[in-house]
């Protein structure tokens, strides 16, 4: 079971890597107005809700303890930055407030991750 829960713990960060990479590939774009968001942002959200509910399931049937409440709010967060970046995915143009939205969320993420114990 730990060599599963590693394996998913590996590609939730690939995931979180390719949103926030995506996010920071576009830093220069965002502040001449031409952001967007690009499909790396989107399987990156998407592969962090799978593994991420996953790493839930396994770390629970492994007989290891969740704490509910921050998945929940990781969980609410991600819910947000994947909907933004599904609804826009096809502008050619994203807002800047929008687009620095989603990077902030996704670094919050991160933060809550880390610093949450």
């Amino acid at each position: 079971m730990d060599v599963m829960i590693s394996v998913f713990l590996g590609l939730h960060i690939i995931g979180i890597a390719s949103l926030l990479g995506g996010f920071l590939t576009q830093m220069k774009a965002m502040g001449a107005g031409t952001a967007r968001f690009v499909p790396a942002m989107l399987h990156g959200a998407l592969t962090m809700l799978v593994t991420g509910v996953l790493l839930v399931g396994l770390r629970e049937m492994d007989g290891g303890t969740v704490d509910h409440i921050k998945i929940g709010v990781k969980l609410a967060v991600l819910f947000v930055v994947l909907a933004l970046v599904y609804v826009k995915r096809d502008e050619e143009r994203v807002d800047k407030a929008l687009f620095g939205a989603v990077g902030g969320l996704t670094m919050a993420n991160i933060f809550i991750a880390v610093l949450w114990h």
